[in-house]
Parts: C-alpha cells; sequence; structure tokens
C-alpha cells in the first residue's frame, strides 16, 4: 500500500496527470470508431472490384437485366463460362506477355535504380550533382514526344513490334523516378555504417550489397509496387509498339472492344483477371509501400 501510495505521488510531482476510468473508456471507443471507419471505408473501396467480379461471372442477358448486387439474393446466377470464352480468344497469350514484359521492366529498374542512387548518394565522382540534376529534370519530359523517334529507330533495328522494345521503353521512363526515390532514401542511412564497413576494408559493391539494399527493402519494395502497376496497366506503349503476337492484356481488352464493341462478357472478365494480380501484390507488400512513401520525411 505504502508503495502504491508513493508511486502515485512520483506520478504527480512529476507532472503526469491522472487518468480516470472514463478517459481510459473515451480513448478504448475512439481507437475502436476509427478502426471501424477504417474498415468500412476499405469496403467501400473494394465495392467496384466486387460489381465487377459478379458481372464477369454472369451471362450477358442477366447482366443487362438487373444489377449485380441482386447476386446476393440469386447466387445461381453464377457461371465461369465468361472466363471460358475469354481463354478462347487467346487471351492467355496476351497475360504472359504482360507478365514477359512487366517482370523484367520492374527487376531492371529496380537494379539499375539502386546501383545509381547509391553512387549519388554515397560516392564521391567529377560532376555527380549535375548528373543527379539531369536526370531529376528528365522526370518532366513526356512519353509522347519520343515515341515517333524511338520507333524509327526500333524500325531501323528491327526490334519494332517486339517485347524486348516495350521492355526497354519502359526501363528507359522509370529510371529517373526511380533515381530519384531511392536517393532520397539511400542518403538517410547512418553514414557511420558505411564508414565502419569501409575501414573494414570491405569494397564498395560489398557495401552496396549488404548494407545498402537490405536498408533500403521499404523504399525498394514501394518503388517495385509503383513500376508494376505503371507498366501492368499501360497500353499506350503497347499500342505503339507491340504488335498482335507481343501484345498485353491491355491492347487484348482494347482490341475485343474494337472488334465486338460492348462485349461486356469478355471485356468484365478479362478486366477482372488484370486486376487480380495487382491487388494482390499491393496487399502483399502494403506494409512496405506505407514506409517506402514516408522515406526521407522523418530524419
Amino acid at each position: 500500500m505504502a508503495t502504491a501510495t508513493a508511486t502515485a505521488e512520483r506520478r504527480v510531482e512529476a507532472g503526469a496527470p491522472k487518468r480516470g476510468l472514463l478517459s481510459r473508456g473515451v480513448d478504448k471507443v475512439g481507437g475502436g470508431a476509427v478502426q471501424v471507419v477504417m474498415i468500412l471505408i476499405g469496403l467501400f473501396w473494394l465495392v467496384p472490384t466486387l460489381g465487377l467480379l459478379v458481372v464477369s461471372m454472369r451471362s450477358v442477358a442477366v447482366n443487362n437485366a438487373e444489377g449485380w448486387w441482386t447476386i446476393f439474393t440469386k447466387p445461381a446466377e453464377l457461371t465461369l463460362a465468361n472466363y471460358t470464352n475469354l481463354l478462347a480468344t487467346g487471351f492467355t497469350a496476351s497475360f504472359w506477355n504482360t507478365i514477359a514484359i512487366t517482370v523484367p521492366t520492374t527487376i531492371l529498374v529496380i537494379g539499375i535504380a539502386a546501383m545509381a542512387a547509391y553512387a549519388f548518394a554515397w560516392m564521391e565522382f567529377p560532376g555527380r550533382d549535375l548528373l543527379f540534376l539531369i536526370v531529376v529534370g528528365l522526370l518532366i519530359v513526356p512519353i509522347q514526344i519520343a515515341l515517333i523517334p524511338i520507333a524509327s529507330f526500333y524500325g531501323s533495328t528491327g526490334m519494332f513490334g517486339s517485347i524486348p522494345s516495350v521492355v526497354l521503353f519502359h526501363v528507359a521512363f522509370g529510371l529517373p523516378f526511380a533515381i530519384f526515390l531511392l536517393r532520397n532514401f539511400f542518403v538517410g542511412i547512418p553514414a557511420s555504417l558505411l564508414e565502419a564497413a569501409r575501414m573494414d576494408g570491405a569494397p564498395e559493391w560489398k557495401i552496396f550489397v549488404s548494407i545498402v539494399f537490405p536498408l533500403g527493402k521499404p523504399a525498394i519494395a514501394s518503388l517495385g509496387i509503383f513500376q508494376f502497376l505503371w507498366v501492368w496497366n499501360d497500353m499506350l506503349i503497347a499500342l505503339v509498339f507491340a504488335n498482335p503476337e507481343s501484345q498485353p492484356m491491355t491492347k487484348a481488352l482494347q482490341s475485343q472492344m474494337r472488334q465486338f464493341g460492348n462485349n461486356i462478357d469478355i471485356l468484365s472478365s478479362g478486366a477482372f483477371l488484370s486486376l487480380i494480380i495487382p491487388l494482390i501484390l499491393f496487399f502483399a507488400f502494403q506494409r512496405y509501400f506505407v514506409q517506402g512513401m514516408m522515406a526521407g520525411s522523418v530524419k
């Protein structure tokens, strides 16, 4: 009893306010209310995705007759026939073309940008600041002004219409932002870690692989999500540089619309297939995504 009284007196002397039962109850209720509101916002954000899924699993006649929300009272209307018809159109090849374009592009952008960002952040060489300003200036260069020159170059080299041509274009225009983002994160790494590694005789590549790259995982994961989504959802570059054999899903869906008009069964199922993988990727790496977005904001 004496010990508890002494502890309370020390809290009062130290300026720590006593919190009553009502105050603690309000905090608990407030925290629970915030969680409920956030859950409701998340569910509301997923409503269009749920609607797209339902539409993609119903026939055209049913979709034209009633809204997708009636599925809760008529679950027997669900069918996989739309996905069967979609795969019969050759959509599977477009899916693998999208993978073949997106994955190498993301890996190349992350790898090249990480090494360049480390050099800009921690290595001294002539013209470093000027070169970094040029890289930052490339962020404002619109893609559209490079379409005709690059198309002419690809035509002269025989690369036009191939998957590597699309990959190289995405890599070139993805590097400026990637270097800028990672460089701003890498400069926040304590210099004492790198100096200790140099004193132990570690070469620069060893420092980059063993220290900088692991510590940069939040920013790298955030960049990877951004780059993956940009390339996965791109249609402009695919329309210009991809031929029918190398076209990704975005161009395949666009061609279905042009050929069949409002072909809701094909378009809805294809749109959901193109949506589900980015959603899985985002939810799998959302913790790193938030950490990467906060990179450099707090020192």
